[in-house]
């Protein structure tokens, strides 16, 4: 279940991440021809908290592997 954690968490911090800081959520919204959901979804006050939620999933996920140890 652990290693299961820190993948999902690391998986969506770099998904998050390259959501806030790249443009890969408008071309990817473009592509699938939802870019309606661009002016709600391509804000900061969105992506911030996705990004700050799965760091903390990440970091709770290698506390817990500390931890075990």
């Amino acid at each position: 279940m652990k290693n299961k954690l820190l993948a999902f968490g690391l998986g969506g911090t770099i998904l998050a991440f390259l959501c806030c800081f790249t443009p890969l959520l408008p071309i990817v919204l473009t592509a699938l021809g939802l870019t309606g959901l661009l002016g709600v979804l391509y804000n900061d006050a969105v992506l911030f908290p996705i990004l700050a939620g799965f760091l903390t999933l990440m970091g709770y996920a290698l506390w817990r592997q500390k931890q075990q140890k």
